[in-house]
């Protein structure tokens, strides 16, 4: 086989999988202290399992935040709204955990220091309109897709839980079609054959024409194998069959897999954690590099010492593709790009939220969409980018 004949694959899971529940209840308790101390310092994780949630982490901050009114709030969103779902937002336990930041750390990110060593991955590339990779924008299509026809009850038995799994046949170089589709969703009995103990045929049927041919239809053939429910049911699901906790899905956040992941996850982390602002910068400054016209595919690497403000090194790879060197795309970046914590900040108006900014990152990634607030997504550098390349 050449070596730009290949399959890849990536996935996504929906708003209800338990470690998506987490990142949630993370984000929005970072949206609430930002919306009121936009200084605050916040690094909260999340634990769920059957019946109770955990809410940890380290929070410095003026602002309050009703941690069991927010983590019911976010459970109502997602639909958790019935023991039949396996966990109710009514009733499940919820423990708070949280303190203040070390003074240990804080000492290094008040003089405008990184919150953390590590190293922070962007990338992207011109195969879909959203510089993505292929397979995770068509992987956080059907999750997305799932969740709607849950909510508007097009489907009424699904539930909140659910993953997507598409795997992608490329020819020389260039996406050519789906060879197989993972569908996993919760389901109520209404979609059960009680005779077979499995989900009905009718149900995996209609899951792959209301969900997955819209979705993917571009891209099907009559080889294309579906994997629906794959177990034979999915009837207990959440936190009643799985734990969940903040950051576990890394790959599903940005670039399923396409290229490697830095050093941490992003949920419940404020911007002075450069695991999660440099990430963002990262997709910026690649985004508008290939927007610009310097390569078809860039990735950038960004890392980071904790306390230092500066970055400890820039890697650029454009695979070949690159108009100039990636050396000199390296030099036009240091020119044009502010790199340190508080740069970034600014840059990107991360202690910016409105309530609700980084909880919509939480769930179908952080990267591909052009939401409001995603910032990192804008490509309002590229036109004047574009004149270094002449």
């Amino acid at each position: 086989m050449k070596e730009d004949n290949f399959l890849f694959t990536s996935e996504s899971v929906t708003e209800g999988h338990p470690d998506k529940v987490c990142d949630q209840v993370s984000d929005g308790v970072l949206d609430s202290v930002l919306n009121q101390d936009p200084a605050g310092r916040v690094a909260c994780e999340t634990y769920v399992t059957m019946g109770l949630i955990i809410v940890g982490g380290e929070i410095t901050t003026d602002a309050y935040v009703d941690i069991h009114k927010l983590c019911r709030g976010i459970l109502e969103d997602i639909g958790y709204t019935h023991p039949k779902y396996g966990f109710d937002n009514h009733t499940c336990a919820i423990l708070n955990a949280i303190h203040t930041q070390s003074p240990d750390i804080a000492m290094g990110v008040n003089t405008g220091g990184a919150g953390d060593q590590g190293m922070m991955m962007g990338y992207a590339c011109t195969e879909t309109p959203e510089l993505m990779p292929l397979p995770i924008m068509l992987a956080h299509q059907l999750s997305m897709r799932l969740a709607e026809v849950r909510k508007k009850k097009i489907l009424k038995y699904l539930g909140p839980d659910g993953k997507s799994q598409v795997t992608v046949e490329y020819v020389n170089g260039k996406p050519k079609r789906v060879t197989d589709v993972v569908l996993a969703s919760q389901h109520t009995e209404e979609a059960l054959d009680k005779k077979k103990d499995m989900m009905k045929d009718e149900a995996r049927k209609e899951i792959i024409k209301v969900v997955a041919e819209p979705i993917l239809r571009k891209y099907l053939d009559k080889n294309t194998r579906y994997h629906i429910n794959a177990t034979g049911k999915f009837l207990i699901g959440g936190p009643q069959s799985d734990t969940g906790m903040t950051g576990r899905k890394i790959i599903v956040d940005t670039y399923g897999g396409w290229i490697p992941h830095g050093g941490g996850a992003f949920s419940g982390k404020d911007p002075t954690k450069v695991d999660r602002s440099a990430a963002y910068m990262g997709r910026y400054i690649a985004k508008n590099m290939v927007k610009a016209g310097f390569a078809d595919k860039l990735m950038i690497q960004l890392a980071y010492c904790i306390g230092v403000a500066d970055p400890v090194s820039i890697m650029v790879n454009t695979y070949g593709t690159g108009k100039v060197s990636d050396e000199r795309i390296v030099k036009v970046i240091k020119e044009n790009f502010e790199l340190t914590p508080h740069g970034i900040i600014a840059s990107l108006k991360l202690r910016e939220s409105d309530g609700k900014r980084f909880r919509k990152t939480a769930s179908y990634g952080h990267f591909g969409r052009e939401e409001e607030g995603f910032t990192w997504e804008a490509t309002d550098m590229a036109k004047d980018l574009a004149k270094h390349l002449k």
